[in-house]
């Protein structure tokens, strides 16, 4: 027979909250900014500028002093211009420093009318500096260059 007492369900509930929490806090802080770069990848070729937008942090400072409304307006553009985008990614180099870290990578992107060759292509070398706020890491500041 099984115990159906209020104290019970709250004992087995506080029980799964608890092994739920030290599972989270378990995640090394490096998965965590490789599971978010990966988040926001996967964000703009879906074309939901809205959750990449959540990763990136309110202080935002891009090239030329872009800030995070200006990269907004820009993410916003190519998600209208592009029926489809790619992003290919090299292997990212990670350095931790702390509650901060730098991510370094290689990004190849392609957009375009949906069709099975890309209209537009292009290779960027990407510097990004990350800040972990409350167990989130956030994009704080970004350079790239273009390669071609």
């Amino acid at each position: 027979m099984r115990d159906r007492s209020p104290g019970a369900w709250a004992t087995l509930l506080l029980a799964a909250l608890l092994v739920l929490g030290a599972s989270c806090s378990r995640t090394p802080p490096e998965q965590r900014l490789r599971e978010q770069v990966s988040a926001m990848q996967a964000a703009l070729e879906a074309r939901d500028a809205r959750a990449f937008m959540d990763g990136v942090g309110e202080e935002f400072v891009g090239n030329g002093g872009m800030d995070r409304a200006a990269l907004q307006q820009v993410i916003r553009t190519q998600v209208l211009a592009n029926m489809r985008i790619g992003i290919t990614l090299t292997p990212t180099e990670v350095a931790l420093h702390g509650d901060r870290a730098t991510v370094r990578f290689t990004a190849m992107t392609t957009g375009g009318s949906g069709r099975f060759v890309p209209d537009r292509g292009q290779v960027y070398e990407v510097t990004s500096g990350w800040q972990d706020v409350d167990g989130q890491w956030r994009l704080y500041s970004a350079e790239w260059k273009s390669r071609l």
